[in-house]
């Protein structure tokens, strides 16, 4: 059972060194992460002494079963969320109060602003998601599951390959055996670029043919718990064409040099740095245009990021993507994705399907 009441401490000790005398959270997976209450349409007010989550009664049981030790108000019909916020501010006598700049609309700022007079808002950037970067053993064991569940339904779906199956029916089979096998569901809508639609680095699904060409990219990830994975495979489905071993071994290559260079200290800029070089010495420098990798927890895309300009330093906890690319239009992609864990002295992959390009062919 994750221990929301030390993550609620955490995010304290943090508005206290910012001066904040409590923060208004909109945001509402941040709300989640601190409070294990999985709805929508419902704020949470933290201060130095009290936690209160403003709902309304649409989600009464389910906040009794989800955070039961977590004081809630539920407004009736006729009360609006602004009405909620103005009584819980005013109760708790706050002077200043931290919003979520990224997640609080203009239009409920002014409306706030308006209502309570006097009290000093003070837009906040990432208190919440910076907590989030590190994860703890929960969120480890749970990301650890969802990987596990990814590659199950990978698995089941690659034995099962057939020509006539669409890019469409390739993402539909993933998120069936994902669901087959205990997890909730994809993580994300899955790509699959079959030959040269494998160029778009976010394909939208199509009705393409796995027998339209000889390789598919397949990337696609399950949820577990409320945690994510996100992983990427290339599947040769007929010969094998000498152009996409090559590229792919330099895509391998680069993979493992971002890898090789995760470790606590390292800043995001030089672990990405580390695999671009290797890209860039191939002469495909230009063809890899997106970020090396990403955050995963509860959602599939947060903090931090691995790309040129993060200077941060990557600390133990943080579970990032490390995922380079070369997309050459008109011929097709290769992308190789896995999850991987910051540890006290390096890193652990966390998936565990082969890279080797001959495990890549699903021929039969």
């Amino acid at each position: 059972m994750p221990d929301f009441e030390r993550r609620r401490q955490r995010l304290r000790r943090r508005l206290r060194r910012a001066r904040l005398p409590g923060l208004l959270v909109t945001d509402f997976t941040n709300v989640t992460y601190l409070t294990g209450f999985t709805g929508d349409d419902s704020y949470l007010l933290i201060t130095d002494h009290d936690t209160l989550l403003l709902s309304d009664s649409r989600f009464t049981q389910q906040l009794s079963e989800e955070c039961p030790e977590v004081k809630a108000t539920i407004r009736t019909s006729g009360v609006s969320m602004l009405d909620s916020i103005q009584r819980a501010v005013r109760s708790a006598k706050l002077p200043g109060l931290g919003i979520e700049a990224a997640s609080m609309t203009v239009s409920l700022y002014q409306q706030l602003s308006e209502k309570l007079e006097g009290v000093e808002f003070v837009p906040t950037t990432h208190e919440v998601e910076e907590l989030r970067e590190i994860k703890d053993r929960d969120e480890v064991r749970a990301i650890r599951e969802a990987v596990e569940l990814a590659q199950r339904a990978f698995g089941v779906i690659r034995a099962a390959l057939r020509p006539e199956q669409t890019e469409k029916d390739l993402a539909a089979a993933l998120e069936q055996q994902i669901r087959n096998f205990g997890g909730s569901g994809c993580s994300f809508t899955p790509i699959v670029g079959v030959g040269p639609r494998a160029a778009l680095p976010h394909a939208v699904l199509s009705d393409r043919q796995i027998g339209e060409s000889d390789f598919v990219l397949v990337d696609w990830g399950a949820r577990q718990s409320l945690y994510v994975s996100d992983l990427t495979r290339m599947l040769v489905t007929a010969r094998i064409p000498p152009k996409l071993e090559s590229v792919y071994h330099v895509v391998l290559r680069a993979q493992q040099a971002g890898i090789d260079a995760i470790k606590p200290g390292v800043t995001m800029e030089e672990v990405d740095a580390a695999a671009r070089s290797v890209i860039e010495q191939a002469g495909y420098g230009k063809r890899f245009g997106h970020g090396l990798g990403h955050g995963i927890g509860l959602q599939v895309h947060e903090m931090p990021r691995l790309a040129a300009g993060q200077k941060k330093p990557l600390k133990a906890g943080m579970v990032v993507t490390v995922e380079p690319g070369i997309y050459l239009p008109g011929w097709g992609g290769v992308r190789i994705e896995d999850d991987v864990l910051v540890t006290r002295s390096g890193c652990e992959v966390l998936s565990t399907l082969s890279r080797e390009f001959a495990d890549c062919v699903a021929t039969h």
